[in-house]
């Protein structure tokens, strides 16, 4: 298994206008990633690939075409969460079979799920696929949120590396990272990845590194150096970006930066928004000229 600290993207998808996938442009992405963005990995299927509004069968075509275009180069975790744990072992047999480093699960949501009903879900995928599991923790958008003795319960499965946290409780952070220093963290939410360093997660994945990873690794590398106010500067010129790309439509927003930087980045899939106005493709290439 290669490292799985550093900076990872959280991987985009690049679509047809009918919804399809662009394999062209979606490797695209990943070798933009890989030869421009020099992340240490990327984190495929997650929230950022649009994963909860595709079958499974697209999934696992993903999947393929990451591990495909990426070979060894970096380390790939493979998100395989789902509210059907079926499809989520399944996944997770497909993408240990084509050699992810590690595999990662969102909550499962929607039902309010007990304690008990989400430890058998983690147990589950581990026990079927044999591989490595990073819990994926996004309580803003999933309403589960785990204590600090609840991810003691978890990580009684050794096969349970840490918690993907994209949450802004950077007490219970702080409280995770005294109670289990083995277990990995990594900062979810970009625009708060400073005091996370601070804090010491062990590596960050967000969908705005796609486009600005080499800030985000500035801000890691100077945080970790104690260099406080210099990462501090470098995180106030990220924030302007995030702040503008979030008013502008998240992922939309960064695939018409990707395209402005020669990418096939495609279309987004419905029922999101698939393509952009003619007022977000201006706010784009502003976006562009100003800070990429």
């Amino acid at each position: 298994m290669k490292d799985l600290t550093g900076i990872f993207s959280a991987l985009l998808v690049a679509f047809n206008e009918d919804g399809s996938i662009n394999e062209q442009g979606l490797r695209q992405i990943i070798r933009h990633n890989i030869d421009k963005m020099k992340v240490d990995g990327l984190y495929v299927g997650g929230s950022t690939g649009e994963n909860f509004m595709l079958s499974t069968a697209e999934k696992k075509e993903i999947f393929r075409i990451a591990k495909d275009e990426a070979k060894d180069q970096i380390a790939l975790i493979a998100q395989v969460g789902s509210v059907n744990l079926q499809e989520s072992v399944e996944l997770g047999k497909y993408a240990t079979e084509l050699g992810y480093d590690c595999l990662s699960a969102v909550t499962p949501f929607y039902y309010k799920f007990s304690f008990a009903e989400i430890k058998h879900y983690y147990d589950t995928i581990i026990a079927e696929t044999g591989n490595n599991m990073i819990v994926y923790s996004i309580p803003f958008l999933t309403g589960v949120n785990i204590g600090v003795e609840q991810f003691g319960e978890l990580y009684k499965n050794p096969k349970i590396l840490g918690v993907k946290f994209t949450a802004g409780d950077f007490y219970l952070l702080e409280r995770l990272k005294k109670a289990y220093p083995n277990h990995l963290i990594w900062a979810g939410f970009d625009e708060m990845m400073l005091p996370a360093v601070a804090l010491g997660v062990d590596g960050a994945i967000g969908s705005t590194f796609n486009v600005n990873a080499p800030r985000a690794r500035q801000i890691f590398e100077l945080t970790k150096q104690g260099k406080l106010a210099e990462a501090l500067a470098v995180q106030h010129v990220t924030n302007d970006l995030i702040e503008g790309i979030l008013a502008n439509g998240l992922y939309l927003t960064i695939k018409e930066l990707l395209k402005l930087q020669g990418v096939e980045a495609g279309y987004c899939r419905e029922p999101m928004t698939a393509k952009a106005t003619d007022k977000q493709l201006e706010v784009a290439k502003a976006l562009y000229a100003k800070f990429l």
